[in-house]
């Protein structure tokens, strides 16, 4: 599959996948998460959905929760991008807006 058609294919995975879970998904946590980036294998047999959520003291359990949601959302998905074949879901912490923060913050200190 061309880079081009991947690059949309996953755009179109993210808007989805974040609007089945806020408004499709029955667990109110789960309603709370982000879709950063979703990046799907060359074949499309799998994706990865990267996620933020916005409590972090409930970030395992919510991502437990994704867990076992990841079949309906997979089901929804495929009625809505009309695909034969959807790729397997996974969801993945996205540590990058963290670590991000975090430079920033060690910034600051410098600075002062």
């Amino acid at each position: 599959m061309s880079n081009v058609k991947l690059e949309r294919l996953n755009s179109s995975i993210q808007r989805e996948v974040s609007i089945i879970l806020k408004n499709d998904v029955r667990d109110k946590q789960i309603k709370f998460v982000t879709v950063t980036a979703v990046k799907t294998a060359g074949d499309m047999s799998s994706a990865k959905i990267y996620v933020t959520v916005l409590d972090q003291t409930k970030k395992e359990e919510i991502m437990s929760s994704l867990q076992n949601a990841k079949g309906f959302v997979r089901s929804s998905l495929a009625s809505k991008l009309n695909m034969r074949h959807v790729p397997d879901l996974e969801f993945v912490y996205d540590e990058s807006i963290e670590y991000g923060m975090n430079i920033e913050q060690k910034l600051k200190e410098i600075h002062e």
